[in-house]
């Protein structure tokens, strides 16, 4: 199937207030598409919409929460009454909750699972009826590496993402069945730059991180704005993420070794952050209208994979590069487990 050129497109972005979603809006409209942007917080679509209009952009905003199937369609038919059609979905709206599981309750998973893979299906709900009616399109949703792989303090989090990856691969062999041209990518970043560490709800007792390497927004957003104009399948923001893919593919027991040695402590800053401290998992929070969070100083703006992936050729070199480190941590990992000790190590927080 053939895609439209951006500056040729109507993008609808939802989870368009900060982070990734604020910057793939500002890029999408200053290369000329009409941007229709929606999230939960009025004051970050406002400063956002502000920004873009001041450079002459066309872009309206909705107000919506996405665990409400009537507030997402408002969105979708808000883009259909402006200007007659959507070209390119882009999926982001997501919160987190860093705790252990058995410290979460059963509101704090319900929520998550409504907002990040509720929220997604209705957000593919409301736009495949425009999409077909346009003729083409793509659906972008971007999930995370979770969606693949869980981490500690995610049972919520990794689950929602599970099940976006999974209604994904349903929907996406339902329309290939028809001949349907609308493209299905699902885009699975590492550790980001962005706020969301800010306005997590932290049962940690501190402010929660990314594993490193963390990654700015703008490696995202290059894979979101080539998915809109190529269609794709997955696509990995980071190549640790692509690293970590291959690794629980090759061997889970051997992914799991890795995280027990660096993700509970990975996971954690100095900065003490009390679980009533302000946070984003029932409603908006002010303060957090930007695109990046408070790791600039540890994050890198650029991914040579994620650069790579998006060239094929490239793409075929680099991961027999992979393979081959893969394999050779896989061997040395199943020749060092036999002299050791079998069991895990004790959960220390």
């Amino acid at each position: 199937m053939r895609l439209k050129p951006i500056n040729q497109q109507v993008v609808v972005l939802v989870g368009a207030s900060s982070g990734i979603g604020r910057l793939t809006a500002i890029e999408f409209a200053r290369r000329g598409a009409k941007v229709v942007v929606s999230a939960r917080s009025d004051e970050g679509l406002d400063t956002l919409v502000d920004d873009m209009r001041r450079e002459g952009r066309e872009i309206t905003a909705v107000t919506a929460d996405v665990a409400d199937f009537a507030q997402v369609k408002t969105i979708a038919d808000t883009a259909v009454n402006l200007y007659g059609r959507i070209d390119t979905w882009v999926h982001l709206a997501a919160v987190i909750l860093y705790a252990r599981f058995e410290e979460t309750t059963p509101e704090e998973f319900q929520q998550v699972i409504d907002v990040n893979l509720v929220g997604q299906a209705f957000g593919a709900m409301a736009a495949l009826p425009h999409l077909r009616r346009a003729g083409r399109g793509a659906l972008i949703h971007v999930t995370s590496i979770e969606g693949l792989r869980a981490m500690p303090f995610h049972s919520a989090y990794a689950a929602s993402k599970h099940g976006v990856v999974g209604f994904l691969e349903a929907l996406r062999l339902e329309l290939r069945k028809e001949g349907a041209p609308i493209s299905i990518t699902n885009i699975m970043p590492g550790s980001i730059n962005t706020p969301l560490f800010n306005k997590a709800r932290t049962k940690l007792g501190v402010k929660p991180q990314g594993i490193p390497p963390i990654y700015e927004p703008e490696v995202v957003v290059e894979t979101i704005l080539h998915a809109a104009e190529h269609p794709s399948r997955d696509l990995f923001a980071g190549g640790s993420a692509r690293m970590m893919a291959f690794i629980q593919a090759l061997s889970p027991r051997l992914m799991d070794t890795l995280l027990l040695r660096t993700a509970f402590k990975g996971q954690k800053t100095d900065e003490a952050k009390s679980v009533a401290a302000p946070d984003s998992l029932y409603r908006p929070i002010s303060g957090f209208n930007r695109i990046k969070g408070d790791f600039s100083a540890k994050a890198s703006s650029l991914s040579p994979y994620t650069r790579a992936q998006l060239h094929p050729g490239l793409t075929t070199i680099i991961t027999g590069l992979a393979l081959g480190a893969g394999i050779a941590l896989a061997r040395r990992f199943t020749k060092n487990s036999g002299k050791a000790t079998r069991g895990a190590p004790p959960y220390r927080p």
